[in-house]
């Protein structure tokens, strides 16, 4: 019986979890795509933002790697045809696990006809609160010269929070990804990127 479940063991220890999908919805007009072109493009924070923290840096970057395999190649603010703001946005809630479906429960007694001693153990398998992490990310891509809003998009996903896939590094490459899929996409649409 042990031989069993050892294998079995590994095999859950050896799989990686996978990621949740990324919800996307992008906003633009036939217009604004055509004015969009494929020039030079400058990544920023937004006013007010350090974008040389390290945890903005990561997310800067994976928006301007999407971007240049879009075809856009990369400028400084002040040289740029194009700036792109991004915007992140992430908080952990917690939530109070639901009873679970299975319950374990184990019994048992000893003694005669009217005599006994029983004991009985039970616990559940849904398990307590969880604590999951939401994060937004947003980029608005302007023209550097006017200010006008050419194309903008944001992602939406939620993991768990002590998981790989939520940390920044894991999640802002493939938010990025899943953010520029198919772009410019459909205006107005949502979509969902696994």
């Amino acid at each position: 019986m042990h031989k069993l479940l050892l294998p079995v063991a590994l095999l859950a220890v050896s799989t990686p979890a996978l990621a949740a999908p990324v919800e996307v919805t992008r906003f633009h007009t036939a217009e604004s795509v055509a004015s969009l072109g494929r020039g030079a493009v400058a990544v920023v924070s937004p006013q007010g933002e350090d974008a040389s923290s390290l945890e903005n840096r990561v997310w800067l970057e994976a928006v301007q790697r999407e971007l240049m395999v879009q075809g856009f190649g990369g400028a400084t603010p002040g040289a740029a045809d194009r700036i792109a703001e991004v915007r992140v946005e992430r908080r952990t809630e917690r939530s109070e696990g639901r009873r679970g479906p299975v319950s374990v429960g184990v019994g048992g007694s000893t003694g005669g006809w009217s005599s006994g001693v029983g004991l009985g153990v039970g616990f559940n398998l849904g398990g307590g609160p969880k604590e999951r992490t939401w994060t937004r990310l947003s980029v608005t891509i302007r023209d550097r010269a006017t200010g006008t809003s050419l194309w903008e998009a944001r992602a939406e996903n939620v993991e768990k929070a002590k998981s790989r896939q939520a940390s920044a590094d894991q999640a802002a490459p493939r938010m990025a990804k899943a953010l520029f899929a198919g772009f410019p996409g459909t205006s107005g649409a949502t979509i969902t990127v696994k």
